[in-house]
């Protein structure tokens, strides 16, 4: 897998604020990377940096193998960039505003008539190619900067928050295209929207403070929680006591806890020792036993709980 996107070592610093503190990463051909962060990590600051708009105080980024600080115009020939806020001139018609963006990156007309109309129609904008930029909607503003970011199909994608005023109809397309694109390009995606990160990314970086703090895909974070893997087991109230004694003999169990109560309902959570996928021997358990359960499923956690585990406390960034 060619590496397309590689950063070692960045650091900046306004003033007395250390915003982004020695991160280092890679992107190859076919991978989408989530960046994730709370505000004021960095993430912003550590993009520009990659693409050229801000120089770092240390360090270097290499865009398909092209030193960004050394030959910048032959880099940024390989790069397609969504920045934050979608800058454009409000104006200009999209129409006349991608054409200059196709004339600056060197196409001659016919060839630039051809590409606004393409990338114009992966990005879901062409209806508004005729009206002026200021009269759009957010949500069409972002597409007409998808389709800037997109138009001379480069190999490399870095975009801050893609879906950014998007209805959800729109992020699904939005979605559907990054994940087209991916085949043939190195993405690399900051978000809030941590679904996202499921939905398009292979892999995600969070990082916090200006450090990376943890990097793997999706199943690799959750993996973090302390309830990963743990084994959810809904029951009637009055059965809870003896269902609770029940799973406690098995084996693979470690602890068995109450989780909530409701309607009627406990929820119970089994803890397997040592990390064990027990899932199919625990219900097999059950069935021989005859324990009655309403629902018995595997708690995996979701990335929101990652990221606050992670971001919100020292000791948590620490252990990642």
């Amino acid at each position: 897998m060619a590496v397309l996107i590689e950063a070692k070592n960045l650091r900046k610093r306004f003033g007395d604020i250390v915003a982004v503190d020695g991160i280092s990463l890679e992107v190859g051909r076919g991978e989408v990377l989530g960046f994730l962060g709370p505000n004021g990590a960095g993430k912003s600051t550590t993009m520009k940096m990659i693409t050229g708009f801000l120089e770092p105080d240390a360090g270097s980024a290499r865009i398909a193998g092209i030193d960004m600080f050394e030959n910048p115009k032959a880099a940024k020939a390989k790069l397609g960039y969504l920045p934050e806020g979608a800058p454009s001139y409000g104006d200009m018609t999209s129409r006349a505003f991608l054409a200059f963006i196709a004339a600056i990156r060197g196409y001659d007309r016919e060839e630039a008539k051809k590409r606004v109309a393409i990338a114009a129609e992966k990005a879901g904008a062409t209806s508004v190619l005729e009206q002026k930029i200021d009269t759009l909607s957010k949500g069409y503003k972002r597409r007409v900067a998808i389709a800037q970011a997109i138009l001379h199909d480069p190999q490399v994608l870095i975009m801050d928050e893609p879906t950014d005023g998007l209805d959800p109809n729109q992020k699904h397309q939005v979605r559907k295209l990054i994940d087209e694109m991916a085949k043939e390009k190195a993405i690399i995606v900051s978000t809030h929207i941590l679904e996202e990160v499921e939905a398009v990314c292979s892999r995600a970086i969070i990082i916090n403070r200006g450090r990376i703090v943890a990097d793997g895909t999706a199943e690799d974070l959750m993996r973090r929680l302390p309830h990963h893997g743990a084994i959810a087991i809904r029951v009637p109230a009055d059965r809870a006591k003896a269902v609770t004694s029940a799973l406690s003999g098995f084996s693979g169990v470690s602890a068995v806890e109450t989780v909530s109560s409701a309607n009627g309902r406990v929820q119970l959570r089994a803890l397997p020792k040592n990390g064990a996928a027990i899932a199919a021997d625990l219900a097999a358990f059950i069935r021989q036993k005859s324990i009655e359960v309403d629902e018995l499923f595997v708690e995996r956690g979701n990335l929101d709980d990652v990221f606050r585990q992670i971001t919100t406390s020292d000791d948590g960034a620490a252990r990642a």
